[in-house]
């Protein structure tokens, strides 16, 4: 790229996880796996709750859409990031990169909202249980999903031009493994204010308001499981849920980590590590974590490979 102040560039050149050479391969492997994973247990969990009669309560059909939303954003950042680590020149076209990080916006604060629905629907299932079906019916999923994605899209809609309306200087470099909004702030030579401040309030937001739902869902829950008499109930409901909310507490971790510190404080190196965590890994493990250890999930998964064509309806 000439130098010079530049209104517009053409493309950016990905960084990747690490400039070192010798790791490129071993990289790839461990992140096609961790994608081919991610995959498996997500598309498979979207294949159990739609043809299995027994997980077509609210649980699973709020569970099906973090399965959507998980295999989205891993879909979103993988495979471009898979193709980086074998080539040698990684560029991403200028309107390739902001179509990444719109995709990206609409699945991080899908999964943002949907955890915080998620937390909802087992508050009142414990709490309330024999009003249960009531509060939580077709009609009130149908809307809290829809809201869900509706908040996504705007995000995404408003946070992704704003932070392509900005000037580029002498380099197109990315210090990333894809498109995010910090790193392609970092690179401007122009007054990166107003992205900034919009960024920061829609993270803010977003953040502050499923957190609180997150919070105080998760706190209703731990007063009931404490009046369960039968200490076996209280362990195994403890069990169940300390998985939930270190799930949780990782991924709402490190997005805070990332987007509500200043500018001058950011590590460009160290944020990369952070968001290998909620692009990759988390979901990877949210199939194990929220059904996988569910004993109507684990009969499922036995019944469908017994007999997938009868599940599909195919014979």
């Amino acid at each position: 790229m000439a130098p010079g102040n530049l209104t517009h560039v053409t493309e950016f050149i990905l960084i990747g996880v690490s400039e070192r050479p010798e790791l490129q391969v071993p990289l790839f492997f461990i992140f096609l796996v961790i994608y081919m994973l991610t995959a498996a247990g997500n598309l498979g969990i979207i294949t159990l709750t739609t043809v299995d009669s027994r997980l077509q309560t609210p649980m699973y059909f709020f569970l099906r859409h973090l399965a959507v939303i998980n295999f989205g954003n891993s879909t979103v950042i993988a495979p471009k990031m898979l193709v980086n680590l074998l080539i040698r020149r990684k560029t991403t076209l200028y309107y390739e990169c902001a179509i990444q990080l719109g995709g990206f916006l609409v699945f991080i604060v899908a999964e943002i909202f949907m955890l915080a629905v998620m937390a909802y629907d087992r508050y009142v299932a414990i709490c309330n249980p024999l009003l249960y079906m009531v509060v939580m019916s077709r009609q009130v999923c149908l809307l809290l999903v829809s809201l869900t994605y509706f908040f996504s899209f705007f995000t995404a809609i408003v946070v992704t031009p704003c932070v392509f309306s900005v000037s580029y200087c002498s380099s197109n470099i990315i210090n990333h493994f894809y498109c995010d909004n910090v790193p392609l702030l970092a690179l401007s030579c122009s007054d990166t204010y107003i992205p900034e401040t919009v960024v920061f309030f829609f993270s803010g937001t977003n953040l502050f308001f499923s957190m609180t739902i997150v919070l105080i869902s998760y706190f209703n829950i731990i007063l009931a499981i404490l009046r369960i008499r039968s200490s076996e109930g209280r362990k195994k409901a403890f069990s169940t849920c300390a998985s939930h909310m270190m799930a949780v507490t990782v991924f709402y971790g490190t997005l805070l980590f990332m987007y509500l510190q200043p500018r001058t404080n950011h590590s460009l190196d160290t944020d990369k590590m952070a968001s290998v965590f909620y692009t990759l890994v988390i979901p990877m493990l949210n199939p194990v974590i929220y059904s996988f250890r569910n004993k109507d999930v684990k009969c499922a998964v036995k019944e469908f490979l017994k007999n997938p064509c009868r599940r599909f309806n195919l014979i």
